[in-house]
């Protein structure tokens, strides 16, 4: 906890700026509470409150100490590069803001992480969890609905955020759906014909009357359904196929990638669908399959067919 009330007033007015600025929700409660940890280290280590004096010459060895702290009571690297990010974000705004330029801090090198791979589900048990899903509850429209929200998932690379924040106004779904992903950037999306069909069918089955307005995916309440409740739809699939606990809702998106991939799609098409904004989040996906990879490429490649 901070306590200084100067860093208090820094903080919020960072947080605010990068509310502004385009972030989530997600991504400030993030922000806050690496930074809210920076400021409340340096307070206890440097004892006594943190203002803009003190965060100006903050220097190599104090940000070490921060550091070897969070690391020594369990903060993971990749957490503590996160952290870091954010400690840094800060920083800059502070320059533009009130002129406080630290190259310490900017010059802080994260700890170094072992990437961490997609875990995409096989195609075969993508399929069977699909058609399992309709023996999963009582009501026949629920079943409707899962099958629908899966189908998205697997079939058109959305996130359970993008799949669960379609209203009902959108459906029935185009050929090709323009929705609004993370970072409220916008992409055109191909939809399946068997995806649109689940959707229909789920609609014609659903006993509520829905408004335009309204969500597409409810809950058997009547309010839209939340992403806990497809997490506990996944654990239940997983459980009877013997899946490991890697086979999540997000797996499935990571299966769509990975699966097309092995088709002979290309990354730049992949990158597209997936909404990444940089190739580099999208390539991570050619390390699940190098000797499919290298088939495409010497099918495709023109000097590979002289």
């Amino acid at each position: 906890m901070i306590g200084a009330p100067q860093a208090v007033n820094l903080m919020q007015r960072w947080l605010e700026a990068a509310q502004v600025a385009g972030k989530s929700g997600k991504t400030l409660e993030a922000y806050r509470r690496d930074l809210s940890g920076f400021l409340g280290f340096l307070t206890s280590y440097k004892g006594g409150d943190i203002g803009l004096r003190s965060l100006a010459i903050i220097d190599v060895t104090d940000m070490r100490a921060w550091m070897a702290h969070e690391r020594g009571r369990g903060l993971s690297a990749r957490s503590l590069a996160r952290a870091l990010s954010a400690v840094k974000g800060f920083y800059r705004w502070l320059n533009e803001a009130e002129g406080v330029d630290n190259p310490a801090v900017a010059s802080m090198r994260g700890p170094k992480m072992q990437p961490r791979l997609p875990r995409p589900i096989a195609a075969d048990d993508a399929r069977e969890m699909i058609s399992m899903v309709d023996i999963q509850h009582k009501e026949s429209w629920v079943g409707a609905r899962d099958a629908a929200v899966l189908l998205l998932l697997y079939g058109c690379g959305m996130r359970i955020s993008e799949a669960l924040g379609l209203d009902r106004g959108q459906a029935p779904l185009p050929e090709v759906l323009r929705i609004i992903g993370k970072g409220n950037k916008e992409r055109l999306l191909p939809v399946l014909p068997v995806a649109r069909a689940a959707v229909e069918a789920y609609l014609k089955a659903c006993p509520y009357d829905l408004a335009l307005d309204g969500p597409l995916f409810i809950g058997v309440r009547g309010k839209r359904l939340g992403a806990r409740a497809v997490q506990k739809l996944m654990e239940g699939l997983r459980g009877q196929l013997g899946l490991p606990a890697t086979a999540t809702p997000h797996a499935l998106r990571h299966a769509f990638a990975t699966h097309l991939l092995e088709a002979g799609g290309d990354l730049r098409t992949i990158q597209a669908l997936l909404g990444h904004a940089s190739l580099t989040s999208t390539q991570v996906y050619t390390a699940l399959d190098q000797t499919s990879l290298m088939e495409i490429y010497n099918r495709s490649h023109p000097a590979a067919k002289s």
